[in-house]
């Protein structure tokens, strides 16, 4: 895979943020966001992609986390 150029790297980050202030505006229905999750993953090489939603979702794990919101499931309490 070749590195993005600068004009790619630039549109795949707008695209990202773009997505990640969707989702940030309709945590309740994310579905209002489908457009912009396309518009991410053309932008985007598919390592990036991967990489930006498991960052995403680390974020807000440790936002609860360290709110004391954060709750184990009870499999995980057990052991």
């Amino acid at each position: 895979m070749a590195a993005p150029s600068m004009k790619e790297r630039q549109a795949c980050w707008g695209a990202w943020d773009e997505y990640w202030k969707c989702l940030d505006e309709n945590t309740e229905d994310a579905s209002q966001c489908k457009k912009l999750r396309s518009s991410f993953e053309s932008s985007c090489p598919q390592q990036w992609i991967k990489y930006f939603d498991k960052r995403r979702d680390y974020l807000k794990f440790k936002e609860k986390f360290e709110a004391g919101q954060f709750q184990p499931s009870k499999t995980t309490a057990k052991s």
